[in-house]
């Protein structure tokens, strides 16, 4: 039996570069499984259900929740989104880590679902640096960035729940920090499985 994976919840303001760390993190270390949510509207062209998200009906997603399926789930703009516990539960007993990236209130839910989860705030260094980084995406008008500043204010007040604040100024040093976070979890007492002490 392999040892058990752990469960890694990461959230952050949007713009403090959660998806590029992640990413960075991926290419640093082996065994990890980035969980993939699910969801009830339509597909957009090019995503690939089970890939992208699982894309189910709304009475499919009630009837997981009504199950208790889900780790956390929300509903925005009359869709559902959420995450499985089916195929977290399935890659964590396979011992791979599973990083689920969402925002802090489905993060709190999953605390609440899953005790033994380590959660990991990503910090952007300064209000000013996370404003640049909005802007620079050249993706999303004045208002809305100035709306998405206003949200990650009250974001931020959430880190201190969190197990872990990690400051993203530079992506590669920002990835080694999580990397470190996950072997310094592997290590904690309760998780030794040897047989010395046995």
């Amino acid at each position: 039996m392999p040892e058990r994976g752990l469960l890694l919840v990461v959230s952050g303001p949007s713009g403090a570069g959660k998806g590029t760390v992640i990413e960075e993190l991926f290419r640093r270390r082996a065994g990890l499984f980035y969980s993939i949510s699910a969801t009830t509207r339509a597909p957009r062209p090019g995503e690939v259900h089970g890939e992208h998200y699982y894309f189910l009906s709304k009475e499919g997603f009630e009837q997981e929740i009504a199950h208790g399926n889900m780790l956390e789930y929300a509903r925005y703009c009359e869709n559902y989104y959420g995450s499985p516990r089916g195929p977290v539960e399935e890659k964590r007993a396979q011992g791979l880590d599973v990083i689920l990236e969402i925002e802090v209130q489905g993060a709190m839910k999953v605390r609440h679902n899953c005790a033994d989860a380590i959660m990991i705030f990503i910090m952007p260094p300064s209000v000013g640096e996370l404003a640049r980084r909005l802007r620079g995406r050249g993706t999303e008008s004045e208002d809305v960035v100035r709306r998405r500043l206003e949200t990650s204010k009250a974001e931020v007040q959430t880190a201190s729940a969190y197990d872990y604040i990690v400051v993203n100024d530079e992506v590669e040093r920002a990835a080694r920090d999580v990397d470190c976070i996950i072997t310094a979890e592997k290590l904690r007492s309760q998780r030794y499985t040897g047989g010395f002490l046995e």
